[in-house]
């Protein structure tokens, strides 16, 4: 057999938060595979609520799902063997190769990084491994220096990888000589000599009138300028945690269906509107007062990480009766995972596996009731719809399951589904719930909305219409935006020099 090239790993580093570093290693890795690379992404840690379910049941972080989707690959534990989920105060769950580990403050999860930094590299080294080529992405700013000592996942991971290190900046932030100069200050110069170049991202307007701020940054700083990503917003891509809603930028078009859902806190998983959002004739925007449930056709409440801090935050906004006075005006609703919870009489955790125990009337609306559980189930299921559920379709749908409570059916309801697959093994079990009048349903199944059919179906029942007879692909539309991704970073980067050969693989 032909023996194929192996490829020095690069990492893209960053400035600061929110500069882009997820989107620009998911656009990087369409690039390399479009070049008949066989690349993956890696991200030692992440902080994020956002996960998915590898297909052996592991839980990851979003992006790194999505980035390899973007690689045209089924996302593996490997990639992202570490994921933090903030879900209270001082304290978040840790997520150790797909499985939790457990909850921790910042000082009992910093005694456990020497073997932490074990089992990173075991990961890394079996990915790479497999593959020609590893992107790797940073977290964060890459020049904290009080957090160097004990860095798992930026120039730390990147030397251990052999990498080279390409830098992002956010220049809509403003500041971005600053950004750049000052993170490449603090570094050391061996770090510095890992540094393959700037990418200058979310540029507005004429590039033309930034050259000579190109070659004051190559100038002063001593590592090229790989070039400007412009901005854009016609592009839809999956984006890290509550990035997207703290800036309000997560709203769909204007439409003839109008969905919306509640910005509960501790919000998770939220990419399972990405596929709502960008269906044609759906306005979908998130809500937080009361008197923006008016005229909806269908309310959501999504997951959460802490349902029982998310119900609270419901009663103290004044949603916890506008949802109810919704439902009795003839809104339909729809609860996903934490939503689901939400939506039934009581929600206990005596355990305190969220937070101190403690037990809650829920809103009422589906008869079930939830007790919060040490164990999580993490686990990709095939399902097929129950015969109460409103949307129902035929044939079987794919969803995953991400949630610590156990819920149980406590009256006249009927389930939504029946789940035929659990990891890819042979499954007949309810799961979810419809209310007795049929305007209410919930269900554990993340990402179910992406199967076409019934998003389609679901929309037409929002609006109370037929369903359309060819449902909008997601699948292909999902593809298109990493194509047009890749389309963007070739047009605006100096990429030719990134490839780096190292050796043969048999």
């Amino acid at each position: 057999m032909k023996p194929t090239l192996k490829y020095r790993p690069i990492m893209v580093a960053g400035t600061g938060s929110h500069v882009g570093k997820s989107v620009l290693v998911m656009g990087l890795c369409r690039v390399f595979k479009r070049r008949g690379i066989d690349v993956a992404p890696f991200k030692a840690q992440n902080m994020a609520l956002n996960s998915g379910i590898t297909p052996q049941g592991h839980e990851i972080g979003r992006a790194q799902v999505a980035q390899a989707q973007a690689a045209g690959l089924e996302p593996s534990v490997d990639m992202n063997p570490i994921l933090i989920k903030p879900g209270g105060e001082a304290s978040a769950q840790i997520v150790l190769m797909g499985r939790p580990l457990g909850n921790m403050a910042g000082i009992d999860y910093y005694k456990l990084k020497p073997r932490l930094t074990r089992t990173v590299m075991a990961a890394f080294r079996r990915l790479n491994a497999r593959h020609q080529m590893v992107i790797l992405e940073g977290a964060g700013s890459c020049a904290e220096v009080n957090l160097k000592r004990h860095d798992l996942v930026n120039l730390p991971m990147a030397r251990r990888a052999g990498a080279k290190v390409i830098l992002a900046a956010d220049i809509d932030t403003g500041g971005v000589f600053a950004q750049v100069l000052g993170t490449l200050r603090l570094m050391t110069p061996s770090e510095r000599k890992m540094m393959a170049g700037v990418i200058i991202n979310k540029f507005r307007g004429d590039a033309s009138l930034f050259s000579d701020g190109m070659e004051y940054i190559a100038n002063k700083g001593g590592v090229p300028v790989l070039g400007l990503v412009p901005r854009f917003e016609h592009i839809l891509l999956p984006q890290e945690d509550g990035v997207a809603l703290e800036r309000g930028e997560l709203h769909g078009r204007a439409g003839s269906v109008r969905v919306g859902v509640v910005r509960l806190s501790h919000i998770s998983n939220y990419t399972d509107f990405d596929a709502l959002a960008a269906a044609e004739g759906v306005e979908l925007s998130w809500l937080e007062r009361p008197e923006e449930l008016a005229g909806l056709d269908l309310l959501v409440l999504p997951g959460t990480k802490n349902t029982l801090a998310a119900l609270k935050r419901l009663h103290h906004s004044g949603l916890f009766e506008a949802v109810k006075a919704f439902h009795k005006l003839g809104g339909k609703v729809l609860g996903l995972c934490g939503g689901y919870q939400l939506l039934g009489r009581e929600i206990a955790d005596p355990q305190g596996v969220e937070g101190p125990p403690g037990a809650e009337q829920g809103l009422g609306l589906l008869p079930v009731s939830t007790v919060m559980a040490g164990d999580k189930t993490t686990t990709r299921v095939r399902a097929a719809c129950g015969e109460g559920l409103p949307f129902a379709v035929d044939g079987e749908v794919t969803g995953y399951e991400i949630h610590m409570g156990r819920t149980q059916a406590r009256g006249t309801g009927r389930p939504a589904f029946r789940l035929t697959q659990v990891l890819g093994q042979g499954a007949d079990q309810d799961e979810g719930q419809v209310s007795p009048d049929g305007r209410v349903v919930g269900t554990y199944l993340h990402g179910v909305l992406d199967n076409d059919d019934l998003r389609a179906s679901l929309l037409a029942w929002a609006r109370g219409g037929a369903a359309p007879e060819q449902a909008d692909d997601y699948a292909v539309f999902r593809e298109k935006q990493f194509d047009l991704l890749a389309d963007l970073l070739e047009q605006h980067l100096n990429l030719e020099g990134l490839l780096d050969p190292v050796a043969a693989r048999e």
